[in-house]
């Protein structure tokens, strides 16, 4: 990782475990472009060390992640970097191919692979665990949430069905997930737990002390045991639909992308982050 990589994902090693730290605390942890290729680049060191056997993933400060930067001075939706998959650069595409590029390479296609890593991973969560910060809960093998951890995906708001990586069918019993999405309301930690998205809840000032146990606990186990275990698991999951789904929904969103350019003028339909959580603020008011 470069040096400005470091910056916004911090990576250590304790033992068997990888502890990889979302590290843009005073935007919330939201996810920049920098950001996603640098935790892309930690999950690979985390895979390439044997000696590593569960990576645990944080956010630093007050939240564990506020989802996609949709407007921080850091935001670089219209810069190139070194890609990790097939598809071209999106930088001076016309039209819709711009985001669908993009987004096939950031957000689907590296959840996609994140999922896939052999080895044990998993969320810590604490605060707002919003939009793009749900990917990257979801696609840990076990979450485990602080108390006073919430979560949710409101860019229907926007005319977006959810997230690029559509999970919420298979995370949430659907009639579930069609409240969350159309409410985009906040889901408390506790109600999480009971619809099963969630493993754990526990006090925000034990949330490190119960993760970090678990993992140590989960390591005692043969690495290659915990492979073929998260492989059977994940295969269960595709056979019932999950990546069919991803699939069908990554065409709907990038229809509404377009759909929200054409009438609007811009693909988010006009909101911004600033938008976004006002809307917030009255929706819960």
């Amino acid at each position: 990782m470069t040096a400005a990589s470091q910056d916004v994902v911090l990576y250590e090693v304790q033992g068997p475990l990888a502890l990889i730290t979302l590290h843009r605390p005073e935007y919330h942890n939201a996810q920049n472009s920098q950001m996603t290729y640098a935790l892309d680049a930690a999950l690979r060191r985390a895979v390439d060390d044997d000696a590593v056997k569960v990576i645990v993933l944080r956010g630093a400060g007050k939240h564990f992640s506020a989802g996609h930067d949709i407007g921080s001075p850091g935001r670089d939706v219209d810069q190139s970097f070194e890609r990790v998959g097939l598809w071209p650069d999106h930088v001076g595409k016309p039209g819709g191919e711009f985001q669908f590029v993009r987004e096939q390479e950031v957000y689907l296609g590296m959840c996609r692979r994140w999922r896939e890593i052999p080895k044990p991973t998993i969320a810590m969560v604490q605060g707002a665990c919003i939009a793009g910060g749900l990917m990257l809960a979801w696609v840990c093998d076990l979450i485990v949430a602080s108390d006073d951890a919430f979560f949710s995906d409101p860019v229907v708001r926007m005319g977006i069905p959810g997230v690029e990586y559509f999970a919420h069918a298979h995370e949430l019993n659907p009639r579930i997930a069609k409240e969350f999405l159309f409410l985009g309301e906040r889901m408390s930690a506790e109600r999480a737990w009971q619809m099963g998205m969630v493993n754990k809840v526990v006090p925000r000032d034990v949330l490190e002390d119960v993760t970090l146990d678990m993992a140590r606990r989960i390591a005692q186990m043969p690495r290659m045991g915990l492979a073929l275990t998260k492989q059977a698991l994940n295969n269960a999951e595709d056979l019932m639909g999950k990546r069919a789904t991803m699939d069908m929904v990554f065409g709907l969103h990038h229809f509404a992308h377009v759909h929200n350019e054409l009438v609007s003028g811009d693909k988010l339909g006009g909101y911004d982050a600033k938008a976004m959580a006002g809307a917030q603020r009255k929706t819960e008011a």
